[in-house]
């Protein structure tokens, strides 16, 4: 078969990903085109962006999401805020997009690639890894995180029940506590002019619950914030959701909805309320109206924070892949 290489730019990827005619797996909320773009305008100075698109006839089999460094290829993120990666194909054609790519990337002269994070089902991890292997190339593959996730069940009890006793029962407590403490509303800001007001609110609450949340909040990562939660509100995928107690907001979450999955991107509460798991609590509530909503996996991301444990979560390793090509 004959496939034909191409270099394409940011602008071009959503077009692809709302094209019927394509069946590219676009796997995660970190790959979609919205994403790459606001952190390529943020953070994507030092780097040259290498994207490249691999079509048979009119039929795009699959794309590469890459940026260089001198002669190494990465895929276009960072592991401070882009959780896992991965590059964007269309299922049953892995190996002939992969055997097209690392055919050009020796072509255009690049000498290795560095891929982090993916994870155990990533097309790096199921079918990169081992045609480079074929081909005799050096590859490294090293487990660097973890992040976790839970499969919802389809109700609230059902969810409960696959809890531990010890956290079955501290979850019921902790929210009878709230509800005795005055009137709890919990509900989701998607979209609209009241984006702004509360992702000021969101950075202010990520900043005074933890000190090392403040280092990271550096004004370069607050502008991204800024822009992520715009740009997903105008993609349709944003869901900020605010904890209240007699109306004053107590904690925050910035998730992100897509293909059922629940993203748990980042939090932040009032550490005036911490007595009353205000934090905590505002992923509980998350999960329950997941559930409720019939999606089917909460996703708590990167990190083995012990509340991702408690509310069920299971590990799901992350790689760096390092692939010299020769």
């Amino acid at each position: 078969m004959s496939y034909i290489v191409s270099e394409d730019s940011l602008d071009s990827l959503d077009s692809y990903r709302t094209d019927s005619k394509q069946t590219l797996n676009w796997s995660s909320v970190f790959v979609l085109p919205a994403w790459l773009q606001v952190w390529w305008q943020i953070f994507g100075s030092g780097a040259e962006l290498f994207i490249r698109t691999v079509r048979q006839g009119e039929k795009i089999i699959g794309i590469a999401p890459l940026m260089l460094k001198e002669k190494t290829a990465l895929l276009i993120g960072n592991t401070a805020v882009c959780d896992y990666l991965d590059f964007i194909v269309a299922p049953g054609t892995e190996d002939d997009f992969f055997n097209t790519l690392l055919d050009d990337l020796k072509k255009n002269d690049i000498r290795s690639l560095d891929l982090k994070y993916v994870r155990h089902d990533s097309t790096v991890l199921t079918s990169l890894i081992n045609i480079a292997a074929d081909r005799r190339y050096k590859v490294v593959n090293t487990q660097e995180d973890i992040s976790l996730e839970i499969d919802l069940p389809p109700d609230w009890e059902e969810y409960l029940a696959v809890l531990s006793a010890k956290q079955r029962h501290e979850v019921r407590r902790k929210l009878r506590r709230l509800s005795e403490a005055g009137e709890v509303e919990y509900r989701f800001i998607e979209g609209g002019a009241a984006v702004p007001a509360t992702m000021n609110i969101f950075i202010q609450m990520f900043v005074e619950s933890r000190q090392d949340k403040a280092n990271f909040m550096t004004e370069q990562t607050k502008s991204f914030f800024r822009l992520l939660a715009d740009t997903m509100a105008g993609a349709g995928l944003l869901k900020l959701g605010i904890l209240e107690l007699d109306t004053q907001p107590v904690a925050e979450i910035m998730c992100f909805d897509y293909n059922k999955c629940i993203y748990l991107y980042n939090s932040g509460y009032n550490p005036e309320y911490a007595s009353l798991s205000a934090g905590l609590l505002s992923k509980v509530l998350a999960i329950k109206d997941s559930i409720e909503k019939g999606k089917s996996r909460f996703d708590f991301l990167k990190g083995a924070e012990a509340y991702k444990y408690h509310l069920g979560g299971r590990e799901v390793p992350l790689y760096r892949c390092q692939i010299t090509i020769k």
